[in-house]
């Protein structure tokens, strides 16, 4: 925790401990995160001000990072998605692709793993030609990059958050 309040500190690497209500609000936010104040206070049977106040505290937390929407990449076109492992000349490389990965559009995801590849990214593309174009145009070309291994994705059957329960 901070010295000056109560709301934990995201560098000391413990986790943020989630109570009740918390869970609640998260909950009911997962389902529909465009829910009003006031309709889930009621729901929650809490004062809105009490939800503006967690919300707050889950946001400067870390635990809440942002809302957002899900594109349906299949009806904007992109009917291609990969998943390409890249392998890289030297360690000290990292940090130098990963930064130019980021500046490439289809590119929506870059993780480090262990193993021989040392990032592992999600491309969508229209159509298998432009998937190509992506990997030996602009991945390949990248200072660094030895090599990469994609798979190719027939389709994500679902996507989600972790449960609460387990927080």
């Amino acid at each position: 925790m901070n010295q000056n309040d109560n709301t934990p500190d995201v560098n000391s690497g413990r986790a943020y401990q989630l109570d009740p209500i918390d869970v609640r609000i998260l909950q009911e936010l997962t389902i529909d995160a465009r829910i009003s104040f006031v309709k889930l206070s009621k729901k929650l049977k809490v004062s809105n001000t009490l939800i503006h106040q967690r919300l707050r505290k889950l946001k400067e937390s870390g635990v809440l990072s942002h809302t957002t929407i899900r594109l349906d990449t299949w009806k904007l076109g992109f009917q291609t998605s990969a998943y390409t492992q890249i392998m890289l000349i030297d360690s000290s490389y990292h940090r130098e692709v990963e930064t130019k990965l980021a500046k490439i559009p289809e590119i929506v995801e870059c993780v480090n793993i262990a193993g021989r590849y040392a990032i592992m990214v999600k491309i969508y593309a229209k159509h298998n030609r432009h998937l190509r174009d992506v990997i030996y145009d602009h991945i390949h070309v990248i200072e660094g990059v030895e090599g990469t291994n994609t798979t190719m994705s027939f389709e994500t059957i679902f996507s989600r958050n972790i449960p609460l329960e387990f927080a």
